[in-house]
């Protein structure tokens, strides 16, 4: 089906958008556009859209906005926001009346006109979804990049061709209600995240499987060998299994063989690149090009895969070199928004470092890490929501002694990198690595790290 006949067997119909943001704005002016009649529902007030309400209205769209938005909704489509859950009371009742939930991302991979390539996990997955995307640009292929990183994409579905590559990050959110899988799915590794919005963590694990669970025979699913979840996933994969690791040699996929990273494919195995060929520091990021490797393999050169990993800097907020002063090296690693994703950041460093941390609430225990800060920390610094649970969780470490590492809780993020300047020394690491999401004091991880890398450059 294309995106025009897509829009066509809408036009008959009533359809609902839930929540006019970064992604459902375009998807609302497409179907504007397309003569398809739509109620646009958002929580916030019609003062906080400015100029975008009378726009929507005059395309003519019903705006139903403030705190009775989602109230007894009726249509024949429902386009849920990836943060509302499907089993919500208001769309279980809708869906008692008879309405279809799908989303933006649900509609683009019925319209997609050219191959799927997507990523999800816990960690890992904007940088290896980038990693992957801009090894195929540099092969020529033109790349369409969306889900959680890139812009919305089914808008553009009918300006991609076949020959084209879209290359998506899909959270658990957007692979809730998901009955498609990409032709190439990937699985960067599994660990608790994200338990204030899922039930339990088989929930989460179940979500994150949508990817790879409507496969055909003819496609291809990567998983990392050294998680236990994802070794377990990848025995019920549909399609061609590879697997990824650090630790063992699988008999097809992408594995270290001391400091070379091999390729095994068919019987034939085959050395792409050396470890130090890759730029990014941490062993996680070599697990990322591992994984990177095993979706392109066959698509991209080696050649060209070895050249970009020695330029490459990665992805903002990704263990980002903020600035070098008086000898202290400041880091912004506000993507880690999960325990998992600090200690693999922790553990990109030769020293000890100075962290800050702490944050919005997920519910996600903090036991595996309070070791790891106790080994990689001199300096604990903590604010937000979850201060006191993360201190907890060290003071419970079995090498904790007291005073190492030595801890300190502050009220905000200027007050906690104003902490570090005082005690760093030259030689130090200040990284910003939460283990929380942000919620609690920003908006999201990105304005989070774009305000540690504003009161860091204004340090004199």
């Amino acid at each position: 089906m294309t995106l025009h006949e897509y829009l066509l067997s809408l036009q008959h119909k009533t359809v609902a958008v839930i929540g006019i943001g970064v992604s459902n704005t375009p998807l609302l002016m497409c179907l504007l556009d397309a003569g398809v009649h739509v109620t646009a529902c958002d929580k916030r007030e019609r003062a906080q859209f400015g100029e975008l309400a009378d726009e929507l209205e005059h395309k003519g769209a019903v705006l139903r906005l403030g705190a009775d938005y989602f109230k007894n909704i009726r249509a024949d489509v429902i386009f849920r926001t990836p943060g509302l859950r499907p089993d919500c009371p208001e769309l279980m009742d809708a869906v008692a009346h008879g309405a279809v939930i799908t989303s933006e991302m649900e509609a683009f991979f019925e319209v997609c006109p050219c191959p799927i390539i997507a990523v999800t996990g816990s960690d890992g997955k904007t940088t290896t979804t980038t990693i992957i995307a801009e090894l195929l640009k540099k092969a020529g292929r033109i790349v369409h990049v969306g889900g959680n990183i890139g812009h919305p994409l089914l808008a553009q579905a009918d300006q991609m061709k076949p020959s084209d590559m879209a290359v998506l990050e899909l959270s658990s959110f957007q692979l809730m209600t998901m009955t498609h899988s990409p032709h190439i799915a990937v699985v960067t590794n599994l660990a608790p995240n994200h338990l204030d919005m899922h039930r339990d963590m088989a929930e989460y694990v179940a979500a994150k499987e949508n990817i790879f669970i409507h496969q055909s025979t003819k496609d291809i699913a990567i998983f990392n060998l050294d998680n236990d979840i994802t070794r377990e996933q990848g025995t019920r994969a549909r399609g061609k299994t590879l697997y990824f690791s650090r630790g063992e040699e699988p008999a097809e996929g992408v594995f270290l063989r001391g400091d070379a990273v091999m390729v095994r494919r068919n019987g034939a195995e085959r050395q792409v690149m050396l470890t130090s060929d890759i730029c990014l520091p941490g062993v996680h990021n070599i697990e990322n090009y591992m994984a990177a490797i095993g979706a392109v393999d066959g698509l991209v050169p080696d050649e060209i895969i070895r050249d970009f990993a020695r330029s490459f800097n990665g992805v903002e907020h990704r263990i980002e070199l903020v600035r070098t002063l008086r000898g202290v090296r400041y880091y912004n690693d506000s993507i880690a928004s999960s325990p998992s994703r600090t200690i693999a950041g922790l553990r990109s460093f030769s020293e000890r470092v100075i962290l800050i941390a702490g944050g919005y609430d997920k519910h996600i225990p903090f036991t595996v890490l309070g070791p790891e800060i106790v080994e990689h920390v001199k300096l604990l610094i903590l604010c937000g929501a979850t201060a006191n649970k993360i201190k907890e969780a060290v003071l419970a470490a079995p090498a904790y002694k007291e005073g190492a590492p030595e801890i300190v809780t502050v009220s905000t993020l200027e007050e906690a990198v104003e902490t570090a300047r005082k005690v760093a020394v030259s030689g130090d690491v200040v990284t910003l690595s939460p283990a929380c999401a942000a919620f609690d004091q920003f908006p999201n991880f990105m304005v989070r790290g774009k305000t540690f890398k504003e009161i860091v450059n204004r340090l004199s």
